[in-house]
């Protein structure tokens, strides 16, 4: 199969972008069938934003908490309890042990990684 570049309009910003033949074989390659409709910085503003969103002091992780958003997941908020800070986990907290959001788990990690060594 033969792919040429296609000017294309942003859903978005509505400027005007180039969809590569090596991104159209790349599509084709993982079997997606629909073309971009946000131009690559739309894109990348979009993934950014639902990264991490805070609201009141809630983290929610949206989809990159479930394996990239391939598969939907059931996320209860809870308290870090390291910084206090809200966060969602995967799993609902019992309160028979701490829970705590990831930057907080990964120093815990690190700090008893170096205490092993």
């Amino acid at each position: 199969m033969s792919f040429a570049d296609k000017a294309l309009v942003c859903r978005d910003c509505g400027g005007s972008y180039v969809f590569t033949a090596g991104e159209q074989e790349f599509y084709a390659s993982k079997g997606l069938q629909n073309e971009p409709v946000r131009c690559p910085a739309c894109r990348t503003a979009r993934k950014t934003a639902r990264t991490n969103e805070v609201e009141d002091g809630y983290v929610r992780y949206g989809a990159f908490a479930s394996f990239g958003g391939r598969t939907p997941r059931q996320m209860h908020p809870a308290t870090c309890a390291e910084c206090g800070m809200m966060t969602e986990v995967p799993f609902v907290p019992r309160g028979d042990r701490p829970v705590y959001c990831s930057n907080c788990y990964n120093k815990i990690r690190a700090r008893e990684s170096e205490a092993s060594s």
